[in-house]
């Protein structure tokens, strides 16, 4: 498609608000873009707190009693 010489095809007074949506997208991590979290995942994901090492259970105590010190 052409145009006349004294008319553009286009006179870009959109670009601005194409260029803030690129911009914004660039902003988002690969890794979000490839593998999103769905928010309400992401909310009821557990906090991860230390553990005791694999073999280091007490067998002669209860659970209760054991403590990651120990």
């Amino acid at each position: 498609m052409t145009s006349p010489a004294d008319k553009p095809a286009h006179d870009g007074s959109d670009l601005a608000a194409l260029r803030a949506e690129i911009d914004e997208l660039k902003a988002i991590p690969e890794e979000e873009l490839l593998n999103p979290l769905p928010r309400s995942v992401e909310e009821r994901e557990p906090t991860p707190h230390a553990t005791d090492a694999i073999g280091s259970e007490k067998w002669d105590r209860p659970a209760s009693e054991e403590t990651l010190e120990n």
